[in-house]
């Protein structure tokens, strides 16, 4: 007999410490690029530059929060969003990495949210992956280069 729901909470990323070195770089390089734009006559890039660098430092320094996902009849939620089957693609399980954590890729037809990615802690990958096939059609994927660089930088 079928769940009628599964349920799990994972923290939204995995959160990389980052070391002194890691702020000076970014400090430096930005004042670098903000010099540059200066010297180009382009004051509001440089301050694009510089806020840009701000607001990653202090992404870098904040925890992640816990999530609670549920699976259900009437679509995924994370936390209090309910993405209705309807407005879903397909899904994959990636849990054949053994680097990474096991995680449920969704494919989205929302323009600005294509790709959901939700890590899988404290479920079961075959579980998720035999409730979303009554749903959704289940179709090789894997995560983007831009969200493969974001994690290779500790984002």
């Amino acid at each position: 007999m079928q769940q009628s729901q599964l349920e799990w909470r994972a923290f939204e990323h995995e959160h990389i410490h980052k070391s002194s070195d890691w702020f000076w770089a970014l400090g430096i390089i930005a004042i670098a690029g903000a010099v540059t734009a200066i010297i180009f006559n382009n004051i509001l890039f440089a301050i694009i530059i510089l806020v840009g660098a701000f607001t990653l430092s202090v992404h870098a320094v904040k925890k992640p929060n816990l999530v609670n996902f549920k699976i259900s009849e009437r679509g995924i939620i994370i936390d209090n969003t309910l993405h209705p089957y309807s407005s879903l693609e397909s899904f994959w399980v990636e849990d054949e990495s053994e680097q990474t954590s096991p995680k449920l890729l969704i494919k989205s037809k929302k323009l600005l949210a294509p790709h959901i990615i939700i890590p899988i802690e404290n479920a079961s990958p075959n579980d998720i992956r035999d409730y979303l096939l009554e749903y959704l059609a289940e179709e090789e994927d894997s995560e983007s280069l831009a969200q493969k660089i974001v994690e290779f930088f500790g984002f």
